[in-house]
């Protein structure tokens, strides 16, 4: 493996977002040197991230390249949390490889600026071949933008070398810029397809409707964000990376240009759940020679590991690198797991407002009591089926809450809409019929103002009863958890953000609900008409 020096990238910089990282990217323009004494020059952002963002993580390579990545967020505030999600698609004519079912995906790090999400890292683009070059020669490859086409033509267990090389690298010649999770450093591998089919369709950056759709959103149309078969698009050519628009992620050809090979083994459809016989590798979206109807995001086949005396390459295939940590970091992070696990399902880590009966405990206690063991057994067994079951209902109702704040957070924007045109149409009202001259207008203009008046009680009547259920059904704690589950998921999609100040507002109201059991509809309306004054 290559050694040499590197620049002096600081953990998980962000593309010169500040001052400093202007002063430590003028430091980076100057030559490096290898270990035979031969300057070694930083290459030109274009030939590793032509597309660049502000929030782009940059890592180092040998030889003085580097790599693009992009969180992926996922919410969580628990050790124990995970997102649930639907993977697949129906109507695809492949069920026994694409049907949907349900899947869940977890973030490695902490985020930043937020206690209610964490994330992964995945790359931009898929692997160059001057990338590949970087990790795997035993002289610095030339630099050219030809070479920043897809590396294909390597083989699963060139992608495990790849990543082992690179992982050792970073941990001995730029260990400072990987990111760490407990005091323990990330490592770089093919992703897992949950990770991979979840970053694919656009992750908390879209809303739920355009998640479970074919593909992501594509304002200008596929020609402009993938490589697929045709004239009109790759022409049979393999592409340079980073060309076409990015998906809501901003990570780019992730449907097209090279397939992109998975972390763990293939396995069949049965419904809700995948087979029991594990197969050959897992290849993923489409490449350059795909119709334009195969590019999907379900899309996904098997690979065989070998080829007759070799193993397996495809001209069209190529790979993308993840960048996580372990599960285990530490002993202090293990009680913490032990202790989230113990609580899983159990009715007395319910929150205090729950009235359900302690069975888990009580079952628990009453297995620890008996002499039979294979009672013993089978009431231990009874215990975690209850827990597992219990669990489930507290996720649904967690997904359940999370679609109420929803709808208030709506409501409260469609009572200050409807609501400061009622006040629009008094104030017209007043001018123009309540004087000495009334105008000719004036009949219609009250029958405006009525009809307006009656669809703004309306409105203001569903908006008190839904938080009054929501509130009455879900109680103060389990709602506040998730409000700030919520507000971060808001967050991260453009479209959704400007909800955010209304999901606060609307849980000021349900606040004040549950603490003093009034119904103030009239002050809620008024409070949501401000909204527009700031």
């Amino acid at each position: 493996m290559k050694s040499s020096r590197i620049p002096v990238y600081p953990r998980l910089l962000p593309r010169r977002s500040n001052a400093a990282a202007c002063v430590l990217a003028t430091l980076m323009i100057l030559p490096l040197v290898s270990q035979g004494g031969e300057a070694e020059s930083e290459w030109p952002e274009r030939l590793y991230n032509p597309k660049p963002a502000d929030d782009d993580i940059i890592m180092p390579l040998p030889c003085g390249g580097a790599m693009a990545f992009q969180r992926v967020y996922v919410p969580a505030t628990q050790p124990l949390d995970d997102y649930a999600i639907q993977v697949g698609q129906d109507g695809t004519g492949w069920e026994y490889t694409e049907h949907s079912r349900p899947a869940f995906v977890a973030g490695s790090f902490a985020a930043p600026d937020s206690d209610a999400s964490r994330y992964y890292l995945m790359a931009k683009y898929e692997l160059t071949e001057l990338q590949y070059a970087a990790l795997t020669d035993d002289e610095c490859p030339e630099l050219s933008t030809r070479k920043r086409l897809p590396q294909t033509s390597v083989s699963w267990f060139d992608a495990m070398d790849i990543s082992n090389t690179y992982n050792l690298w970073l941990r001995q010649e730029a260990r400072g810029t990987l990111p760490e999770e407990d005091g323990t450093p990330g490592f770089m591998r093919l992703p897992t397809e949950v990770e991979w089919e979840y970053a694919a369709r656009g992750g908390l950056e879209v809303d739920t409707s355009a998640y479970r759709a074919t593909r992501y959103p594509m304002p200008d149309g596929l020609k402009d964000h993938e490589w697929y078969a045709g004239a009109q698009s790759s022409n049979g050519n393999l592409q340079l990376t980073g060309l076409l628009a990015p998906n809501p992620l901003g990570l780019h050809d992730m449907l097209g240009n090279a397939s992109e090979m998975m972390f763990e083994p293939f396995r069949l459809n049965k419904l809700d759940r995948q087979h029991g016989q594990a197969g050959g590798l897992v290849v993923r979206g489409g490449n350059f020679l795909s119709p334009a109807g195969d590019i999907r995001t379900s899309l996904r086949r098997e690979a065989s590991y070998y080829a007759d005396t070799a193993p397996h390459t495809e001209r069209t295939t190529g790979m993308r690198l993840a960048m996580v940590a372990p599960s285990l970091t530490s002993r202090e992070r293990v009680q913490q797991l032990e202790k989230a696990w113990q609580a899983l399902g159990r009715d007395d880590a319910q929150p205090p407002d729950n009235q359900d009966a302690d069975t888990t405990v009580e079952l628990a206690d009453l297995a620890s009591k008996v002499d039979d063991s294979e009672l013993e057994d089978e009431l231990n067994d009874l215990e975690q089926k209850l827990r597992a079951s219990n669990q489930r209902q507290e996720e649904a109702r967690n997904q359940a809450i999370r679609s109420s704040l929803n709808l208030g957070a709506f409501l409260c924007t469609k009572m200050q809409d409807d609501g400061v045109f009622f006040d629009f149409l008094q104030e017209n009202y007043q001018t123009n019929c309540e004087g000495d001259s009334p105008d000719a207008s004036c009949g219609m203009r009250k029958k405006k103002l009525q009809a307006q008046r009656q669809r703004l009680n309306g409105l203001s009547n569903y908006y008190a009863s839904s938080l009054i259920k929501s509130a009455t059904l879900y109680g103060q704690s389990r709602i506040a958890d998730q409000v700030d589950v919520f507000a971060e998921m808001l967050s991260h999609n453009d479209k959704l953000s400007e909800l955010e100040p209304y999901l606060h507002t609307y849980w000021q109201h349900q606040s004040q609900y549950l603490e003093d059991q009034r119904i103030t509809a009239d002050a809620w309306l008024e409070s949501c008409k401000k909204m527009a004054d700031q």
